[in-house]
């Protein structure tokens, strides 16, 4: 199981991001992620780190689809993996309707319907083929070339069974978030791999995120994730994840301990089918959180 860290804590700024990315190659971590909410542009601030800090692979935790055109989100992937040298990894999703439609005013009645027509579009263009496709949607004939790229990998972040099996059959593989490890293994592990594989594809790849901290003191921690991560708790898709695992909120799935508990939290993920770990230090102190780096540094 790849080890990745996802950028957070007190400081969202730019220089925070390539901070971060800095301390997590320097740790010799595997990915480095980029959420995509109301502060930075994943996608923007990869393309930089991308262009300062070397090898380490870069995706995003995830990019919404409904405000950006199919063909807008390829022009920036495939450019962003330019600037990186084909490091990057697109990381998309749905957001929430509380998002698409209380916020930016957007249809979300047809939210499978839109990814699945969204991945029609996208999937052909980040292969440098042109996209030819007629869909209630979108109705698109384009191609783009970027020169310095050949193309660029997919993730979707997908939680129930239909958007699963969306992601199987036409993206690359899912990245999750709150969703722990019975229900990877029972659920998300079984449902999109078999869906990879009615379509003749390899299997997914499996991001599992999720909040993470080395300590002693398990109830401070516990505490902290709960306050820290509180509103994906009611957020209906995260919650129908966290009922499923019969957690009552996001710090009942966080992974907390000493060394050897983090251990074998990790193992039961690894277990369960998750190929990458992409690992959000619970913001405690700062000796804490260093020591968490580097326990996860430790494992590569």
């Amino acid at each position: 199981m790849r080890i990745g860290l996802m950028f957070g804590g007190s400081d969202a700024s730019l220089d925070g991001a390539l901070s971060q990315a800095r301390l997590a190659h320097g740790a010799g971590l595997s990915t480095f992620w980029m959420p995509n909410i109301f502060g930075l542009d994943g996608i923007t601030t990869q393309a930089i780190v991308g262009r300062e800090v070397p090898e380490i692979e870069l995706g995003t935790a995830v990019v919404p689809t409904y405000p950006r055109h199919p063909t807008a989100m390829a022009q920036q992937a495939l450019t962003t993996a330019a600037a990186s040298g084909g490091r990057f990894t697109l990381g998309i999703g749905l957001s929430h309707k509380i998002v698409i439609e209380d916020l930016f005013g957007l249809d979300y009645s047809k939210p499978a319907r839109h990814m699945r027509e969204y991945l029609e579009v996208l999937m052909p263009l980040l292969r440098g083929e042109p996209a030819k496709f007629e869909g209630e949607e979108f109705r698109v004939n384009v191609g783009i070339q970027v020169p310095g790229v050949s193309a660029v990998s997919v993730l979707v972040a997908a939680l129930g069974p239909v958007m699963l099996g969306i992601a199987g059959r036409l993206s690359d593989g899912t990245i999750t978030w709150m969703t722990g490890p019975d229900t990877l293994e029972s659920h998300i592990v079984p449902t999109i791999s078999r869906a990879a594989s009615k379509a003749g594809k390899p299997a997914p790849r499996i991001v599992a995120g999720l909040p993470i901290a080395l300590t002693n003191d398990v109830a401070a921690a516990r505490e902290s994730a709960s306050r820290f991560f509180e509103v994906y708790g009611t957020l209906p898709s995260y919650r129908a994840m966290l009922d499923r695992e019969g957690a009552a909120g996001p710090a009942d799935v966080a992974i907390l301990g000493d060394e050897a508990s983090l251990r074998a939290q990790l193992d039961r993920l690894r277990d369960a089918g998750v190929t990458d770990l992409d690992a959000a230090i619970v913001p405690l102190d700062g000796s804490t959180e260093a020591r968490t780096l580097e326990f996860l540094a430790s494992l590569g």
